[in-house]
């Protein structure tokens, strides 16, 4: 039994660790020609994992934390394009595009808010740009239900497309009236038959819970809804408030959102109603099918976590290409400029259309990979860790540890001199029990606006 009552406690600000160190402590001190430098620095040995962010939508969601521009003409989507190709020639410049790539993503946005006429023009384009996509490649695309076609499914299936992610969120009609997103379980299951006739094999659904009027009772509604549709992965997500950030977030009745104890046990019930539906937990937000290859990254641990969440795809440099992207090197993050103006006036330069990033230290990497262990796996082994960086784990973190005590002593965390262990319950609370490895959160400690809630 858990007390969630105690539990909500643990309701703080705090990070997702999509990356380390966080996109909070990216700055213009990561110029770009040290950025340009890296690039040109890369192993060429090492695969490419590629992110496309296809920014725009017809109209807001009110939950949605993307980098978002609304817009209804055509002409805006064109000319997005036209940069979008020209960023690409310059990117060969500075980047050994024969590389193997292993991961292709679309982001957004709305990508199929593109006509297919138009994703196909982007995706001949990518594919004339790195012409070696590994046999295994996971590509795959972010999809609004209500946005979708057969035709945008032959463009994507030409494309190599094989993983497929529908936004869902929530099917309670209260729930998606408050957040402006109305989308009938009628639309989702019609996208969803599209993309298996088509013969995708992986078949993700986003639900989000801590939304507007939700419950428990609505939340199991939504899940027994969800598992009709019979998707092989399912990503759940702790909607994240953060409206001084999103001014349309601004437009939700805080009033209306369920308390932490009551996101607590939609949590808990969720977990143990997939687990019991044979779906197994990935990290702190994903489930999957036993026979996933999620499963096959974690038993040779190669599971990564970064922008896009969980993938099989470790060891690849990720290269984030249009507006706001994000990508990752072994020591370094790099960002894309933010709005369309400062995107399209570097391009025009010539230049890649960089903003801000951050150049990792040693003490960066040794803390990454610890929080990426736990964020992944729930689990650190001490004697690999030992090995790898030739320190020792407890002299190095011994502040950390102290700060884990209350976690220890609650019986959410096992600590030896092997490993530490998060247990079922303690991943409950992940982001809080990684929190301490964290070097920068002491400089936000008194700011509630930099993260959203843990819980």
């Amino acid at each position: 039994m858990i007390d969630f009552e105690k539990f909500a406690k643990y309701s703080k600000p705090g990070p997702r660790y999509t990356s380390y160190p966080t996109a909070v402590e990216f700055s213009e001190n990561f110029t770009y020609d040290r950025y340009i430098q890296k690039l040109k620095e890369q192993d060429s040995k090492r695969a490419l994992s590629l992110y496309f962010h296809l920014p725009f939508c017809r109209s807001a969601c009110y939950f949605c934390g993307c980098n978002v521009v609304y817009t209804s003409k055509e002409e805006k989507k064109i000319r997005y394009i036209e940069y979008l190709k020209r960023e690409l020639d310059i990117l060969k410049n500075y980047l050994d595009t024969s590389r193997d790539v292993v991961q292709l993503h679309f982001g957004g946005g709305t990508p199929t808010f593109f006509s297919p006429n138009q994703l196909r023009d982007i995706i001949d384009k990518i594919r004339g740009t790195f012409k070696n996509f590994d046999k295994d490649a996971e590509i795959s695309c972010e999809i609004d239900p209500r946005f979708f076609t057969k035709e945008h499914m032959d463009v994507l299936k030409d494309g190599g497309f094989n993983r497929i992610s529908f936004g869902v969120q929530d099917f309670n009609e209260k729930v998606q009236d408050a957040i402006h997103r109305v989308q009938s379980f009628e639309i989702t299951k019609n996208a969803v038959d599209i993309a298996r006739v088509a013969g995708v094999k992986s078949i993700n659904i986003d639900l989000i819970y801590g939304l507007p009027y939700q419950s428990l009772e609505t939340f199991k509604k939504t899940l027994t809804k969800t598992l009709e549709l019979n998707p092989d992965r399912l990503a759940i997500f702790n909607y994240a408030h953060v409206p001084w950030l999103k001014k349309t977030m601004r437009k939700i009745d805080e009033t209306t959102l369920p308390t932490p104890q009551e996101k607590l046990k939609i949590l808990k019930y969720t977990i143990d109603f997939l687990t019991n539906s044979g779906y197994k937990m990935i990290g702190m937000d994903h489930f999957a099918k036993p026979e996933d290859e999620l499963f096959k990254a974690i038993d040779k641990g190669e599971l990564h976590r970064n922008f896009q969440g969980y993938t099989t795809k470790g060891g690849a440099d990720l290269i984030g290409v249009g507006l706001t992207s994000i990508g990752e090197g072994v020591d370094y993050y790099a960002q894309n400029y933010k709005d369309l103006k400062s995107y399209e006036r570097a391009i025009d330069e010539g230049k890649l259309p960089y903003f801000r990033g951050v150049e990792l230290n040693e003490d960066d990497k040794i803390r990454k990979y610890v929080i990426m262990e736990l964020m992944a796996n729930f689990k650190l082994d001490i004697k690999r860790f030992e090995k790898i960086f030739g320190i020792s784990f407890k002299e190095y973190f011994k502040d950390a540890l102290n700060e884990l005590k209350e976690f220890e002593n609650e019986g959410l965390v096992l600590i030896d001199d092997n490993f530490i262990n998060v247990n079922k319950t303690g991943t409950l609370l992940i982001r809080n029990i990684a929190m301490p490895f964290d070097a920068y959160l002491k400089r936000h400690k008194n700011s509630k606006k930099v993260f959203s809630k843990t819980v």
